[in-house]
């Protein structure tokens, strides 16, 4: 499983309407209305939202990964987002971000959701790769971004 087949062109905004970052986890999160593994869209809400307010998920470098684990999913979700407006995130470096992946996983799948924080931080302290999403202009290019980024990793 790599993230590049995690995510498709429903659950890739390329460019987010959000100004702000509870509006910004949201929008996100509402890309998975009426998917069959969700079966509690108002819990994967609260579930990620409460995670947020523990610590901010803006890890720095412009990027964000809000994520939980919550029985509100049957299985595994994805999107990814991406803004040319700042959006303040309470990041760790105090910088705005543009870049956000969310992933959100059953309560039970610990490992594999640890595994996934890990690929997703590893491929985004890539400035070259960060660029390459900022510059990408469609869902089908971010996409292609992923996948072209992650040829040479393992499938998890």
């Amino acid at each position: 499983m790599k993230l590049c087949d995690l995510l498709n062109e429903k659950t890739i905004i390329p460019e987010l309407r959000s100004t702000d970052k509870t509006d910004l986890i949201n929008e996100l999160i509402d890309l998975f209305k009426n998917d069959p593994r969700v079966n509690d869209l108002p819990k994967v809400r609260q579930r990620v939202l409460e995670r947020e307010k523990i610590m901010s998920t803006g890890v720095g470098k412009s990027f964000a990964v809000p994520h939980g684990k919550t029985d509100g999913v049957n299985e595994l979700i994805c999107a990814f987002g991406k803004s040319s407006h700042p959006i303040e995130f309470d990041s760790l470096d105090q910088q705005p971000v543009h870049l956000v992946f969310l992933l959100v996983n059953h309560d039970s799948s610990v490992s594999m959701h640890i595994k996934l924080l890990s690929r997703i931080s590893r491929l985004m302290t890539k400035d070259e790769f960060r660029e390459k999403l900022i510059e990408a202009k469609t869902a089908e290019e971010i996409q292609q971004a992923f996948a072209i980024e992650e040829k040479d990793y393992l499938d998890l």
